[in-house]
């Protein structure tokens, strides 16, 4: 199936800019990091500091080390919004902290640092994976329990257990708190979501921000997501549910998206954010584009049986986007792949590239931006679109780590056969669960 063969789609009358960028990630707390790694081939992913390593299971991983929650983290901020983030981070998870830092860096970007966002034609939709508190959160109430007895006491954890609990623990672990602490920091009033889709969550946010946007529901829309795989309960999960690259692999070569030498992706965390605008207002003001949203599509698709289906989810995703924008497949500058690096999904990713593109798959150039950083859960959607804007505005593509073998089993991709970014490009995501989505984005035209 091809972009083609999709209905056709009546533009919108509002064009979407994006005006401002933020991310926090394994390679630094901002995207002049961001971009200064990539371009330099240098991997975030090394042995795990702030997780005890899994022996044989989970040693290294993409780890956010720079951000340590200071204030410092949270990039250029007035006097009275450092007090109130300040004093915000007592509710706050990591995940949300990252995803609050993330979002200031972007409003700071696009100029609104001292300059307030307009409140009511202003506001937010931001993702998350599934939140989770650490073990260490119950050890009080569980020794109350009798737990260093080695039988925990069930029947007292409701009256003397819960007691030991941070009342306000629940408020650090709700999946809508991210985008609720950025709505109530920079007083957004306008439209406000919180999605909980994995991996496809950053750019089903670009997706609903946009539309918002277009329909004129509101003139600026911050859009973005935050995630976790590398946590004590999270981390576990991955193992027993996803295919990971061996443990024995030196750190900065885990993740090898579409070679043939791939044994599985690597845990990671990070948040990504962008600032989108109606175009003219941008115009208007000044303001830095870097990339104007021209297309989006998701797709959800299982058989008769429950299978999930991830070719069939990105092909439709895929190719409704690129309908949507307008852009034959040979127009596209560049691909920015989900590139998980497992088998399984690349291939699917893979196959559907080919569906949509056809001959056009074989030299569109093609990235895959978690072989720096692995997997980042709900985040990494956000990081991986922002490091494709940058290579917009510098005319340079940065290349995919760790690929020198094509896969035999899959259709061929043109991975990092060029380093000019074009004037666009296609983001996909997909979730386990054959959940996918797809933005594409181009420079700004008249």
């Amino acid at each position: 199936m091809t972009a083609s063969a999709y209905s056709s789609l009546d533009p919108p009358s509002r064009r979407v800019a994006i005006t401002g960028l933020g991310v926090i990630c394994p390679l630094g707390n901002s995207v002049d990091e961001l971009w200064q790694a990539v371009t330099a081939g240098r991997s975030g992913v090394d042995s795990l500091s702030l997780l005890p390593a899994l022996s044989g299971h989970v040693v290294f991983g993409g780890e956010a080390t720079a951000f340590t929650g200071g204030i410092e983290n949270f990039g250029p901020l007035g006097k009275e919004r450092k007090k109130a983030i300040r004093k915000a981070l007592k509710v706050m998870c990591r995940e949300t902290m990252m995803a609050v830092a993330a979002a200031q860096h972007a409003v700071a970007d696009a100029g609104f640092g001292e300059q307030p966002l307009e409140p009511d034609r202003s506001g937010v939709v931001f993702g998350s994976d599934y939140m989770l508190s650490p073990p260490a959160d119950f050890i009080d109430g569980m020794v109350t329990c009798d737990a260093n007895s080695g039988k925990l006491d069930y029947p007292r954890w409701g009256t003397d257990g819960l007691r030991e609990m941070n009342p306000l623990w629940m408020l650090k672990f709700l999946p809508n708190m991210p985008g609720s602490h950025i709505a109530i920091l920079n007083d957004l009033r306008g439209p406000n979501n919180s999605l909980t889709l994995r991996e496809v969550s950053g750019l089903m946010a670009i997706r609903e921000a946009a539309q918002s946007i277009e329909r004129g529901h509101a003139d600026r829309m911050l859009a973005g997501a935050t995630g976790t795989r590398i946590h004590p309960f999270k981390t576990l999960h991955a193992i027993q549910q996803e295919q990971l690259a061996a443990a024995h692999l030196p750190p900065a070569e885990a993740s090898r998206p579409f070679d043939a030498a791939r044994t599985g992706m690597v845990v990671g965390e990070g948040a990504g954010a962008i600032l989108l605008e109606e175009l003219e207002s941008a115009r208007q003001r000044g303001a830095t584009i870097y990339g104007e949203v021209l297309g989006t599509g998701s797709s959800s698709v299982t058989d008769a049986q429950g299978q999930r289906q991830p070719t069939t989810a990105l092909t439709v995703a895929a190719g409704r986007a690129l309908t949507e924008s307008g852009l034959c497949p040979s127009r596209l500058g560049h691909i920015n792949a989900h590139g998980l690096g497992t088998p399984a999904s690349d291939r699917a990713e893979a196959a559907a590239l080919q569906q949509v593109l056809g001959e056009h798959s074989q030299t569109i150039p093609l990235v895959a931006a978690k072989s720096y950083f692995g997997n980042l859960g709900a985040g990494s959607g956000m990081v991986e679109f922002v490091a494709s804007l940058k290579s917009l505005q510098a005319g340079a593509l940065f290349r995919t780590l760790n690929y020198t073998t094509p896969d035999p089993a899959a259709p061929p991709l043109a991975v990092n056969t060029a380093t000019a970014p074009g004037d666009s490009f296609l983001k996909l995501s997909i979730t386990p669960q054959a959940q996918a989505a797809a933005v594409v984005v181009a420079r700004v035209s008249d």
